[in-house]
């Protein structure tokens, strides 16, 4: 197998810094857990204002991507790190549920500001034919950030819940800082034009509204794993913190199977088969989830499960920058990326409520059978990314490599793809 090409410095810092930042980040699914176990909450109310967090993510996806464009994308990730530290620290010292309440959503106002404007430079910096493993590499250093988050909640998870928070606080300063010293000054586009001056709508491109609710589905599965992992747990006997060693697991998993990506046999696959077999892995991992009740065999699944959302994040991420207009990267990962709040919003309701009418059982087996149902619809109604025959540089890369497709993924005969289908 030939050695892989560099990636540019870039985004080489970039993954560093997001690596930095994911060493705290596991602060979020423990949020359920501190309001009902910290403020005596019942489920429903921690499933309330964890789904309030959701919902202001949204409109912060899509003010990081408008940022992005008006004051620049170094500054928006900066502006981004800070304002969830910021948050942090108001959930850590919160003595009222009203305080923790408000912590949350000032939390979820800043939490998505950093990724349109952090996938785009990725995205853009990139040849096409790198992508894939650009993205998937982004998941690697967030995983092996998250290797350490997982072992620290799992160890100040059983002092102090508030802990988790604090270092989460820390390390968005320490990322902020390094983002800030390291990436080079960037200069905005002027907002909602294209590269020809031409007004840029994603919300009217078919193809990318249908990545859309395939990808809100799949990330409401994922933020089930997330958010109400640790209360599912409790749910089986089990400490809550426990679900820190399964993070840990499934980050360990991200990082040492990433020679995957690059076999022969996996890259050649097309995008539509590659997301099939990806969900058709999530499903098994939580079968596993499902029928385990022992933690060994709840380590297995979430290696199982690991692997599916291995293949996802690189494959849907490159494909929703090669479905963006030549400039246009970062608006369209903003408006994709709306699928994670509309999840984060409705995961803690619908998972808490499962939990408390029908058990963890129902749960983890009513979203494997979400992810068998996607896995026929990718075959069905996912595109392949468009061919982009001319030559030239890659969309707004650092290095002026130059732009090239991913053979797995583009037949030769199929045309390219107007802006909106």
């Amino acid at each position: 197998m030939p050695r892989p090409e560099p990636l540019p410095r870039t985004v080489r810092l970039l993954l560093l810094a997001r690596g930095v930042n994911q060493l705290g980040a596991f602060s979020l699914p423990f949020l359920a857990a501190l309001i009902s176990a910290g403020h005596g909450a019942s489920l429903t109310v921690a499933g309330l204002v964890t789904a309030a967090f959701g919902l202001a993510t949204i409109p912060s996806r899509l003010a990081g991507g408008a940022l992005a464009d008006r004051i620049g994308r170094r500054t928006t990730i900066v502006l981004g790190l800070c304002g969830c530290a910021v948050a942090q620290l108001v959930i850590a010292a919160s003595a009222s549920l009203a305080w923790t309440v408000a912590g949350a959503l000032l939390l979820g106002l800043a939490f998505e500001l950093y990724e349109p404007p952090s996938q785009a430079i990725i995205g853009e910096s990139v040849p096409e034919r790198q992508r894939v493993r650009a993205f998937s590499l982004l998941g690697a250093a967030l995983a092996a950030g998250g290797m350490g988050a997982g072992l620290l909640a799992a160890l100040l998870g059983r002092w102090d819940l508030r802990w988790l928070f604090v270092i989460d606080a820390a390390t968005c300063l320490a990322c902020a800082l390094l983002i800030r010293l390291a990436l080079p000054r960037d200069r905005p586009a002027p907002p909602g034009a294209g590269p020809a001056g031409t007004a840029v709508r994603p919300l009217r491109d078919r193809a990318l509204m249908g990545v859309l609710a395939t990808g809100t589905a799949y990330a409401l599965i994922n933020q089930q794993t997330v958010m109400t992992l640790p209360l599912a747990l409790e749910q089986q006997g089990l400490p809550a913190a426990d679900a820190g060693l399964l993070f840990t697991a499934t980050a360990a998993t991200t990082v040492l199977a990433q020679p995957l990506i690059a076999l022969r046999r996996t890259s050649r696959l097309a995008t539509p088969a590659a997301l099939a077999l990806a969900h058709l892995l999530l499903a098994a991992g939580l079968t596993g989830y499902a029928l385990a009740h022992a933690l060994p065999a709840l380590l297995a699944s979430a290696v199982v499960w690991s692997l599916g959302d291995l293949l996802v994040i690189g494959r849907v991420y490159a494909l929703v920058t090669a479905l963006a207009p030549p400039g246009a990267s970062g608006r369209y990962l903003a408006v994709f990326g709306t699928g994670w709040g509309v999840a984060a919003t409705l995961a803690p309701v619908l998972g808490t409520q499962l939990l408390a009418r029908t058990g963890a059982t129902a749960l983890w087996s009513a979203m494997a059978a979400l992810c068998l149902l996607l896995a026929a619809l990718h075959l069905r109604v996912t595109p392949r990314p468009p061919v982009r025959r001319s030559a030239g540089t890659a969309r707004g890369s650092a290095t002026g490599a130059a732009a090239g497709t991913d053979p797995g993924d583009v037949p030769p005969s199929r045309p390219v793809r107007s802006a909106h289908r």
